[in-house]
């Protein structure tokens, strides 16, 4: 499943992939409902591991508070959220993390369980995750210059991006890169200058 996610300077944010209303009220753990990796987040919906728990809940936006536990979130089209962080939950944010990291203004996609209050119980959030189609244009040793539709986007090169060409399993070489390749990326949006830090760029596919 492909997705989009949005910062101030053109990256369009990211879409909600499903509302569903879950029946109960457990907070779960990590695993309960599906993968935590970067790429669940894109993953098609599994059933839950748990038979307590039907169908997940997921929350995206941007986080414009965080009071103790709960992050406020204001979703893409209007909607707020409250996301309950629990101390089975799993957090993403370039890597896997804990909820320190999460700030005020950070993009969230969460995944959880729908208390009878309407607050989320996530047993995943994934701070600030991309997974955009691009154009490489440029190509320095620790940047690479991508371009999204109409808009230029920085990937920053970090300590485990790593590239996957023609379906083959990723490497740290990023060698093989060339000018004018399309590419997905995924990544982490960095808000305070909107570039994005890159943990995986695919080409060829």
């Amino acid at each position: 499943m492909t997705a989009h996610q949005t910062g101030s300077g053109g990256i369009d944010r990211r879409r909600l992939l499903a509302r569903a209303a879950l029946g109960g009220a457990t907070i779960v753990g990590a695993t309960a409902l599906g993968g935590i990796d970067a790429d669940a987040a894109f993953a098609a919906q599994q059933p839950s591991l748990d038979p307590a728990i039907s169908k997940s809940e997921f929350v995206e936006g941007r986080i414009t508070a965080i009071s103790g536990s709960v992050l406020e979130v204001a979703g893409s089209y209007g909607d707020r959220s409250r996301v309950q962080m629990t101390n089975a939950t799993s957090v993403w944010k370039v890597r896997p993390t804990t909820a320190k990291v999460i700030e005020v203004g950070d993009g969230l996609y969460a995944r959880g369980v729908k208390m009878p209050d309407g607050t989320v119980a996530a047993d995943a959030v994934w701070v600030n995750i991309v997974n955009i189609h691009t154009t490489i244009r440029g190509i320095e040793k620790q940047r690479l210059h991508l371009a999204h539709g109409s808009h230029e986007i920085t990937g920053n090169v970090i300590g485990d991006t790593s590239a996957a060409y023609a379906g083959r399993a990723p490497t740290s070489d990023l060698s093989r890169l060339r000018i004018g390749q399309s590419a997905q990326v995924l990544g982490a949006w960095r808000p305070s200058d909107n570039s994005v830090d890159v943990v995986r760029i695919s080409v060829g596919h």
